[in-house]
């Protein structure tokens, strides 16, 4: 498939032909699903962390005498039914992550792209460089009106354009080993660099 090629200034560049294999499959939620929640469950840090009955603070002489008293049978203040007493089955520090294939990892990053380019919001840029200053960067990206764009490039993203887009909330900006599927479906506007097809093209072969 044919995909205009732009460039910053929002000028014509040509044209570039893209891997169906990549962008033209038909997207599917339930792949889409199971890549971003096995990222987001990888992400989570897993540090939450409850007293348990051994770990609370109070005595563990029994707290009143078994029978005469006229109320329940009771051990000592750190019996989870009191307040300030340990928590029964609480949460431990635990990872929250599992495990997920390659291929099929590779199979949901051609299915974002691809459900990207079926939306209409993929832009090809015929390179991403410029001299570094937020301010020009900020004025294409409004001329060119993207809006939370994620910039895809080749194997190393220039300096300059890393620089200037370092301050800006509503520009991200990755090499293509860095491209991911959450990142990808969260962007209202992706944008991916001609070398950046190329090295996409080359990693989910």
């Amino acid at each position: 498939m044919k995909a205009d090629v732009i460039k910053l200034d929002g000028g014509t560049a040509g044209s570039v032909e893209l891997d169906e294999a990549l962008f033209g499959l038909e997207p599917r939620t339930d792949i889409l699903h199971r890549v971003v929640r096995w990222q987001r469950n990888n992400a989570q840090q897993g540090t939450h962390k409850v007293k348990t009955r051994k770990e609370t603070s109070y005595s563990t002489k029994k707290i009143y005498r078994q029978k005469g008293t006229g109320g329940a049978r009771h051990g000592d203040r750190n019996a989870p039914i009191f307040r300030k007493g340990g928590v029964y089955k609480g949460p431990v520090p635990r990872s929250h992550g599992h495990e997920l294939t390659k291929k099929f990892r590779k199979l949901g990053l051609r299915h974002a792209l691809s459900a990207k380019a079926k939306a209409g919001e993929l832009v090809i840029l015929e390179n991403a460089e410029t001299e570094g200053k937020t301010s020009a960067l900020a004025k294409q990206v409004k001329d060119l009106g993207w809006k939370r764009a994620l910039v895809i490039d080749g194997a190393e993203v220039n300096d300059g354009f890393a620089r200037a887009a370092r301050n800006l909330e509503t520009v991200d900006v990755l090499p293509s080993m860095g491209a991911n599927v959450y990142d990808i479906l969260k962007s209202d506007t992706l944008v991916i660099t001609k070398a950046g097809v190329e090295a996409l093209e080359a990693r989910l072969k």
